[in-house]
């Protein structure tokens, strides 16, 4: 029986608390000996991440218990947090990060022993942090990159690669931490150690570039000590982002470049610097690469027998394998739309972090042998009947200057209501993060919350996403806080037009980079009834004076101009001064412990709406960083946004708390 009931104020059995649990995605897949390694959110748990395994009988259980929390903080967005390896004595032996301490730990999972730390506490600013290992051990060693506080701002640090012993003689002293590389320049990537040990091939950038503007493939030689000589510049450059570096078993270099406008597979000789690398694949409109927002990611592998799994797509992805003689590609057979950039290789057979429509992400093993891809661990479980699910719209509208706009479009939609007759539904509109980042199209149940209670949810992949070419993503190139807000108008005006959207009904939400999006709509296009803003960028000119971490600390160069020679429009595009325009309700989200876009943007914010703003609350959240974590964190501002929803489009939802709007 199908009841009829306003949009928005229909029953869903998808609650909060079930979003909460389900919050996150397994991340650095590895292989260690015979079984597959991860890491994976505990929202319940403080929302620590936990290093898991399959093993080879197929059974998973946690490598380490709570309260262990393996999780780098380098350039505060972290990356490959743990390595591991089976010795030639049998003994498995694995090294992590762990996030209260920023240590690296050494252990063995089969032994009795605790973990011990291999590095020291440093009371300079942030201290030492460690990411991307390498565990060498021949060497009795793990190579990793070291990022180093020099001074308690957030830019006083430095970043080499440095090898630390496994016997823990350097868990007191700074000076037995053995240093690889000079700090030459600003950002690196993990070291790659060639087949016979001889070389080392890295990734570098430096300010004001971001990864995805320019960054250089370094070779250097390693000698008998381990250090690394004749540093050399392979492939790369100011216009040129390589976004990942490998080595395949015949000494050659492989790397993703958009030297040609969109990151391509090439293959290098290391002996010929300077020579442009060979591309592997048939040109194709795709990506094979994606922007380095964190350490170790990696979009490809070589496999035995010269074959190379890679992840590529415009927009949603795939997992392929390609053949390098023929530029040949196959991919794997599955429901899959979404693979991460987290790939590793076991003999013929590619392990990898995939999602679809209809299943969230999920650990599946592709055998190249046979053609079969399975699931292996963290497998889906529909925590709710998938009748509930929201059926995905993937469609390009048309924008400004007849630009092409990518969203992923969510209906209403429940088995068990309709509207009544002549009602249009409210819409949200979602702006992702980054913003050199895309939302990628797969079974997410926040969308769900909402779609469920007939609320419909429209994903803009705005010009700057990535996922479409270099020429998309520059889009927004000075143009932060112009082009994201006219495309996600844009799609909201085409869906109202359309007649899909009620034109009184849209609004708007997103987080960092997208709460900027969000909170610039409010402030200059009056077309949403209200907005949800979480841990945004409020002010570009305090952002750009010591108002952030350093990795993005000179984002703004790009996105908005170079300073000196536009003061003006740091001051002009910000939310923060032109607060007195915004009308529309609004909830603003923040965590206490955010680094990335600190607090005081948002309070700063608050002081210029207060007594004279429209209807807003604020809520802050102890022990939350940049992004939520913790399941009560991820209720508490779930059920606050479909309040605030509820409010301002008129509709009754008993089943929430109703959230206080003051003025």
């Amino acid at each position: 029986m199908v009841t009829t009931a306003p949009y928005g104020a229909w029953p869903s059995p998808i609650d909060a608390r079930m979003v909460a649990v389900h919050d996150g995605r397994p991340e650095f897949v590895g292989v260690v000996g015979d079984e597959v390694w991860w890491t994976e959110p505990r929202p319940a748990e403080g929302g620590r991440r936990a290093l898991v395994r399959r093993r080879s009988d197929g059974t998973e259980q946690p490598v380490l218990p709570a309260p262990w929390n393996v999780r780098s903080r380098v350039i505060e967005y972290g990356g490959q947090p743990w390595a591991g390896a089976v010795g030639t004595d049998g003994r498995t032996v694995a090294v992590f990060c762990d996030f209260a301490d920023q240590r690296l730990y050494v252990f063995e999972p089969d032994g009795e022993a605790a973990p011990r730390p291999l590095t020291p506490v440093s009371p300079v600013g942030g201290g030492l942090r460690w990411a991307d290992p390498v565990l060498r051990l021949d060497r009795g060693e793990v190579w990793c990159v070291l990022e180093e506080f020099t001074g308690p701002g957030p830019a006083d640090l430095r970043r080499v690669f440095a090898a630390v012993p496994l016997d823990g003689s350097a868990a007191g002293d700074r000076a037995a931490v053995r240093e690889l590389s000079d700090d030459r320049h600003r950002f690196v990537t993990g070291p790659r150690v060639s087949p016979d040990g001889r070389r080392a091939a890295w990734i570098a950038w430096d300010h004001p570039r971001m990864p995805w503007d320019g960054t250089v493939v370094l070779l250097a030689d390693v000698t008998g000590e381990g250090r690394f000589t004749g540093v050399r510049e392979l492939a790369g450059g100011a216009g040129e982002s390589v976004a990942q570096v490998e080595w395949d078993a015949d000494g050659t270099l492989l790397y993703v470049s958009d030297a040609d406008g969109w990151w391509e597979l090439r293959r290098a000789d290391p002996d010929a610097a300077g020579t442009p690398g060979r591309r592997l694949c048939r040109p194709r409109q795709e990506e094979f690469g994606g922007p380095l927002w964190k350490l170790g990611l990696r979009w490809f592998l070589p496999l035995e027998g010269g074959t190379i799994a890679v992840v590529h797509g415009r927009g949603a992805t795939a997992l392929g394998i390609l053949d390098p003689v023929t530029g040949e590609l196959v991919d794997a057979a599955g429901p899959w739309t979404e693979w991460a950039p987290s790939l590793a290789v076991h003999g013929s057979r590619v392990v990898g972090v995939a999602a679809s429509p209809r299943s969230a992400y999920e650990i599946v093993e592709l055998d190249t042998c046979t053609g079969r891809s399975r699931v292996i661990a963290a497998r889906h479980a529909d925590a709710v009947d998938p009748v509930h699910y929201p059926e995905p719209q993937i469609r390009t509208f048309t924008g400004p200057d007849g630009r092409d706009i990518h969203a992923h479009i969510y209906p209403p939609h429940s088995p068990g209501h309709r509207a009544p007759d002549g009602e249009l539904p409210p819409y949200v509109v979602w702006a992702h993060g980054g913003p050199t980042g895309h939302a990628p199209l797969v079974l997410d149940l926040e969308i769900a919350y909402f779609t469920s209670r007939g609320i419909g949810v429209a994903e803009v992949n705005y010009g700057g996403s990535t996922g479409y070419g270099r020429e998309y993503r520059e889009r927004l190139r000075e143009q932060w806080g112009v082009v994201d807000v006219e495309d996600c108008a844009a799609v909201a005006e085409a869906l109202a037009d359309e007649g899909t959207a009620d034109r009184h009904r849209l609004a708007i939400r997103g987080g960092s980079a997208g709460g900027w999006t969000a909170a610039a709509s409010l402030t200059t296009t009056g077309l949403y009834a209200c907005g949800t803003i979480s841990y945004p960028v409020l002010d570009l000119v305090g952002w750009a004076e010591d108002g952030t971490h350093d990795f993005e600390s000179q984002y703004l160069e790009s996105l908005i101009g170079p300073r000196d020679e536009v003061p003006d429009r740091y001051r002009d595009r910000s939310p923060l001064h032109h607060a007195d325009r915004i009308s529309a309700p609004f909830l603003l989200l923040q965590g206490l412990d955010d680094v990335v876009c600190p607090p005081a943007q948002c309070e700063r914010f608050l002081a210029k709406v207060a007594g004279q703003g429209p209807p807003h609350a604020y809520l802050a959240f102890e022990g939350e960083g940049h992004g939520f974590r913790r399941e009560d964190t991820i209720v508490r501002a779930l059920e606050a946004e479909l309040s605030l929803y509820a409010q301002t489009f008129g509709v009754s939802r008993p089943d929430v708390a109703v959230l206080d709007l003051t003025k």
